[in-house]
């Protein structure tokens, strides 16, 4: 009868206590976001900076739930909107930078975190290969998002926008791809350990 109260009390507090970890999660996650945005190089030929923002997207669409992530790039970019230093230095930031010519990234990145996350979660085993494919799959949507975005709003032919938004970027995204698939595939590794050494 003890056992059974203990166990419903910890059932009980652990329901209580997961929202409010998952709302930290998402806070934090926001400002993880925000800190890699920090990290960018601008090039001289394009409007689009190198920048680590799309490889946080990448790893929290790993390791949050499809909601969770979703809401921790809805708030970056609410951060961003309001006026916070959030977005990469090169841009005007706030609603400019939204409406700017890398737009169709910033836009894009909710969807994306929420779809790696769904998709990453649909396969049997999750390793390296499963998420090297959900996270590849998902830098391509921000890469083709934002292609079309900085298309419309420079009034230039898609393939010279690809020329701009795309090609430049792919050997970073590529690299960037299979360091957040290592990470995922580390951390699993370690959790299996742990569990292991916890028996």
């Amino acid at each position: 009868m003890a056992r059974m109260t203990a166990a419903s009390v910890l059932s009980n507090t652990a329901r209580i206590d997961s929202p409010m970890r998952t709302t930290i999660a998402v806070v934090a996650s926001s400002f993880f976001v925000a800190l890699c945005s920090h990290i960018s190089v601008p090039l001289f030929f394009t409007p689009v900076p190198i920048t680590l923002q799309p490889f946080a997207v990448l790893v929290l669409g790993l390791f949050l739930e499809p909601a969770a992530a979703f809401a921790a790039l809805s708030l970056f970019l609410v951060e961003g909107a309001a006026g916070l230093p959030v977005f990469t230095p090169q841009g005007p930031g706030g609603m400019l930078q939204l409406l700017g010519p890398t737009g169709g990234y910033l836009f894009s990145y909710p969807f994306v975190a929420a779809f790696i996350s769904f998709l990453y979660r649909r396969f049997q085993k999750r390793n390296f290969a499963t998420a090297a494919i959900s996270v590849a799959i998902g830098d391509a949507l921000i890469l083709i998002m934002g292609t079309i975005w900085l298309a419309a709003v420079t009034h230039q032919p898609f393939t010279h926008a690809v020329s701009l938004a795309i090609v430049p970027f792919l050997p970073g995204d590529a690299l960037k791809v299979c360091i957040a698939a290592a990470i995922s595939a580390g951390w699993l590794r370690l959790r299996k350990i742990e569990e292991t050494a916890g028996r």
